[in-house]
């Protein structure tokens, strides 16, 4: 049953995305995000403690309202609410709008949206590498990682999924602030993580048909202070021939990253779209295991 809810689900999000338009719909990752932030206005202390209980609460919230909906025995309805796990039309989507035009204001605006490292004084180059980073990590937390829960543990794992993954977005950041705080959800989504993000960099080498990226993306992506960012974002840059990574500017202090890569340094809105065009191989190749799956 449960590649069958995969399927629906995939095929909602690739026609309809986010539903944005329809007025009425919240987007579950809304009301865990309101949570997130009325926990840190109510309770918010600077230790690892409070951290478990921000997940714990949120899991346990979370688990009740999904495991509700799941007894819906109808693959259809939990093929919509599945849906709203995955973000494979809202990625592609936002990625391709950076470079729709020309203005390097206008995509450092737009590039802002979609990471948190400092975008007010990016080059064309840095605003497309970010996008292709951004689309490679995001492969995985959007698109791979909640299908992968979603087919083993049906919509109570897509949706503990997305709301660790949640968490880790809002406060699992290593600053002053949250580096206590976001700990324990942090590591969490470090383990939820670890299978999805090396399905992911092996697809992006496949699906690129380059044998360089499936046997050099581990060299490259292990650098990576994450255990497992670094290795979707060192596959697709293997496949486009390009370096990504490299001294980032974050909240104003230069943070020394490591190269993924060894291809340009100089990254054009060819290589973006370069990067895009995985989409539709991707499309093809999770349909057809999910059919199987279903079959």
């Amino acid at each position: 049953m449960y590649y069958s809810v995969a399927l629906i689900a995939y095929i909602i999000d690739r026609v309809f995305g986010e539903f944005e338009n329809v007025k009425f719909l919240k987007h579950p990752i809304i009301f865990m995000g309101d949570y997130i932030s009325w926990f840190q206005k109510k309770f918010y202390k600077d230790s690892v403690l409070m951290g478990v209980v921000l997940t714990l609460s949120l899991l346990t919230i979370v688990f009740v309202v999904s495991l509700f909906f799941s007894l819906f025995d109808n693959v259809l309805v939990q093929g919509f609410l599945a849906s709203f796990t995955l973000s494979s039309k809202m990625l592609y989507d936002c990625v391709k709008d950076i470079i729709a035009n020309e203005d390097l204001k206008d995509k450092r605006f737009k590039i802002s949206m979609l990471v948190s490292r400092d975008t007010s004084d990016l080059s064309n180059s840095d605003v497309n590498k970010a996008a292709i980073e951004t689309y490679g990590e995001n492969l995985s937390d959007g698109v791979i990682a909640p299908l992968f829960y979603l087919v083993c543990f049906g919509l109570v794992g897509a949706y503990l999924y997305k709301a660790v993954n949640t968490l880790d977005s809002m406060v699992g950041y290593r600053n002053e602030k949250y580096e206590k705080f976001g700990k324990f959800s942090a590591r969490l989504d470090d383990v939820l993580n670890f299978i999805p993000s090396r399905i992911t960099a092996i697809l992006i080498a496949i699906l690129f048909f380059s044998l360089k990226a499936l046997f050099e993306f581990k060299k490259y992506g292990k650098k990576h202070e994450s255990p497992n960012a670094g290795l979707p974002i060192s596959a697709i840059a293997l496949c486009l021939n390009v370096k990504l990574g490299g001294p980032t500017s974050y909240f104003g202090k230069i943070k020394n990253k490591p190269y993924f890569g060894d291809g340009v340094e100089n990254i054009e809105n060819n290589d973006v779209l370069k990067a895009l065009s995985l989409r539709n191989r991707l499309d093809v190749f999770i349909t057809i295991v999910l059919i199987l799956g279903v079959l």
